[in-house]
């Protein structure tokens, strides 16, 4: 089966061309204790029959500095892509984002409102001063990746959605839904986004684990978001190495839980939604 991996990340081992510059000033644990270079990651990409990825930024790593994941790109474009992380509230947003984007850059970009390096969620990706930026998304057709948590925040999300319908937002790790708490809730809560039509949902372990623990009440979950949705805006990820396990672990752990989907939704989450996502990805 074709498997593209919409969520990576790598690090650099040279220091001194590639600077740490977390967001929040605090390096991630995986990101000093188990970095992963991006030859690394292809030699990993091979033992689990993965044919590309999408290097996401490592933003408590590095920051607004996307220069590794570019670099890395540039190295192998037959089995990378690059997603950087921007600042949507800078006054040239909107401007930067173009300039940032498009041949031998950036294939999407991504917002980190919420994570283990900023453990309160933020609002700022929908304050006003955002909307230029979102307006050129829309105009560029470029994927933004938006990595925040489900909960009070999400009026801002929907209200963003509302206002630019046009624009392509993949949400990572589907907004950490609290699936262990109660599948059927959770899955109600996801299935209630899918109306917005330029919303696309990021599989992670994140979400995998508690579904795989869950064993049969998984379905609760998955229906509802399956349905509502549908496997055309659901793209499988990775996140190695903030993810422990290695990376055959990780499609084993995705097989395992989506063993009752439908073979071709299967492909569409393992590859074809993120082709349509990226289609800058080799074919």
């Amino acid at each position: 089966m074709d498997i593209v991996d919409t969520h990576c990340h790598v690090v650099s081992a040279d220091l001194a061309r590639y600077p740490r510059a977390p967001l929040g000033g605090k390096q991630s644990g995986w990101a000093t204790t188990r970095p992963v270079t991006a030859d690394g990651m292809a030699e990993r990409m091979n033992e689990a029959g993965i044919t590309q990825s999408v290097l996401v930024q490592a933003t408590t790593a590095y920051g607004y500095d996307n220069s590794y994941v570019l670099d890395s790109r540039a190295r192998r474009p037959d089995r990378f892509l690059a997603v950087g992380t921007v600042d949507p509230l800078r006054p040239d947003a909107a401007e930067h984002l173009a300039a940032v984007t498009g041949d031998g850059g950036l294939s999407g970009v991504r917002l980190f409102t919420s994570g283990s390096t900023v453990p309160v969620q933020g609002e700022w990706f929908a304050a006003p001063e955002t909307y230029p930026f979102w307006e050129r998304a829309g105009e560029l057709g470029v994927t933004v990746c938006l990595q925040m948590r489900l909960g009070p925040a999400t009026p801002q999300l929907v209200a963003l959605l509302e206002r630019f319908p046009s624009v392509r937002v993949l949400l990572d790790h589907l907004g950490y839904p609290e699936i262990t708490d109660s599948p059927a809730d959770a899955g109600a809560a996801v299935a209630e986004l899918a109306v917005h039509p330029g919303l696309h949902l990021k599989l992670t372990h994140r979400n995998l684990e508690p579904l795989r623990d869950a064993g049969k009440e998984a379905a609760a979950f998955l229906d509802p978001v399956l349905a509502s949705f549908g496997a055309q805006r659901i793209a499988w990820g990775s996140n190695l190495p903030a993810a422990e396990q290695s990376l055959p672990e990780l499609v084993a752990l995705a097989r395992q839980v989506l063993a009752e989907v439908p073979e071709p939704e299967q492909r569409e989450i393992f590859a074809g939604t993120a082709r349509r996502l990226y289609p800058g990805l080799p074919g």
